[in-house]
C-alpha cells in the first residue's frame, strides 16, 4: 500500500518562505518604505560667502558693496560701516576736477605752480610730503614748474600720488569734494584734508568712506551721471590705466578690463572698482579692509572676494 497523503502542509516552491507564511496564514505582505532623498543644502548666498572667506583671517574686518549695473541687484557686508579711506578718497577729487572743469572754472590743461608745501587743517601750520614715502617719486622733481591739472589727475589715480593729489585738493576745496560726492549719492565719503596731515590724524580729523557711499560714486561715474560723455569717458580711461592691480583685478579672469582705485595705509587695504565682463553690463565691487598686519594677505583676501563675485555674477555659479 502507499504511504497516506499530507494534506494542507505543501508550501508551493515558487513562495519565498517569508511570502509563503503569510499567503497561508490570509495576512498581507509588509514593503519596507522606499527611502527618501535628503533635501538638498541651500545655496549659500554672495553676503554667506563673503562672510565665511573674511573669516578665515583672524581679525578681519571688511566692508563690500555690489551693485550689478545691469540688473540692478545689489549685494552687501557692513557696506555702511565708516572706514579710513586711504588713497580711495581720491576718487572723489577726480570727479571733482572733472566736474569743475566742465562748469568752466577752469580747464583741464591749465597749469598751476607744483609746490610742496600745505596747511594743516588743525592750525595752519606747514607741512610737507616725504618723497620716499610717495608711489610717485618721480614728480617730486617737479617742484617749482608749472603742470596740468590733467597731468595731477592722472597721476594721482595711476601711480596714486600723494603730491598730486594735495595740490588738487587745495585748488579745489575739500569741502567742495565732499559736496560734490554727496551729491551723488556717496553718502559717508567725506574729504576733510589732504594726505600726510600729521597734526589732523592725532586729533581724529580724518577723511571717511563707506563701501557703499564709494560704490554709488562709481555707479554715478559709468552711468554718465557725474559728468558729460567726455567726462565720462575721461575718468573711466583714467581709472583702467592704474598701475597696481594686485587686489580686485587678480580676482577676476585675466584681461577683463577694471576700472579701479585702490588705497593703503597701515593695517587697512581696499579697492574700489567697476569691472567690464564680455557680454554683459558692468558691476561695481567696492572691499574695504582692516585688522589685517600683512599687506599680501589682504590682497589676496580682497582677490578671492573679486572671484566670489565673478563666480555668482558672471558665472552663475
Amino acid at each position: 500500500m502507499r504511504p497516506p497523503r499530507r494534506v494542507g502542509t505543501a508550501v508551493p516552491r515558487f513562495l519565498r518562505p517569508g511570502v509563503a507564511a503569510a499567503a497561508l496564514l490570509g495576512g498581507s505582505i509588509a514593503c519596507a518604505p522606499a527611502p527618501v532623498a535628503p533635501s538638498p543644502e541651500p545655496t549659500p548666498t554672495l553676503e554667506t560667502r563673503f562672510a565665511q572667506r573674511i573669516a578665515q583671517e583672524p581679525g578681519a574686518e571688511a566692508a563690500i558693496w555690489v551693485e550689478d549695473l545691469g540688473t540692478g541687484a545689489t549685494f552687501r557686508l557692513a557696506d555702511t560701516v565708516p572706514y579710513h579711506p586711504a588713497s580711495t578718497m581720491k576718487l572723489p577729487v577726480m570727479v571733482t576736477l572733472v566736474r569743475a572743469a566742465e562748469s568752466g572754472a577752469f580747464a583741464l590743461d591749465d597749469r598751476i605752480l607744483l609746490q610742496n608745501v600745505f596747511r594743516s587743517i588743525v592750525d595752519g601750520s606747514p607741512y610737507s610730503l616725504v618723497r620716499e614715502e610717495d608711489s610717485d617719486p618721480a614728480l617730486y622733481d617737479r617742484v617749482g614748474a608749472p603742470i596740468s591739472l590733467r597731468e595731477l589727475n592722472h597721476r594721482m589715480i595711476v601711480r596714486s600720488s600723494n603730491l598730486a593729489t594735495n595740490a588738487l585738493i587745495e585748488a579745489l576745496g575739500a569741502d567742495a569734494i565732499t559736496r560734490v560726492a554727496t551729491s551723488l549719492g556717496a553718502d559717508g565719503v567725506i574729504v576733510r584734508r589732504g594726505v600726510e596731515d600729521g597734526k589732523a590724524f592725532a586729533a581724529g580729523r580724518n577723511n571717511g568712506a563707506t563701501a557703499r557711499g564709494l560704490g554709488r560714486l562709481l555707479a554715478a561715474v559709468e552711468r554718465g551721471d557725474a559728468a558729460s560723455a567726455a567726462g565720462t569717458a575721461l575718468m573711466r580711461a583714467t581709472l583702467l590705466a592704474q598701475e597696481f592691480n594686485d587686489e580686485i583685478p587678480a580676482g577676476v579672469p585675466a584681461g577683463t578690463p577694471v576700472a579701479h582705485k585702490t588705497g593703503w595705509i597701515t593695517g587697512q587695504t581696499h579697492d574700489a572698482a567697476i569691472v567690464y565682463p564680455p557680454g554683459r553690463a558692468p558691476f561695481v565691487l567696492v572691499v574695504l579692509t582692516r585688522g589685517i598686519a600683512d599687506r599680501a594677505t589682504a590682497q589676496r583676501l580682497i582677490a578671492d572676494l573679486a572671484a566670489l563675485t565673478w563666480s555668482q555674477l558672471v558665472a552663475g555659479r
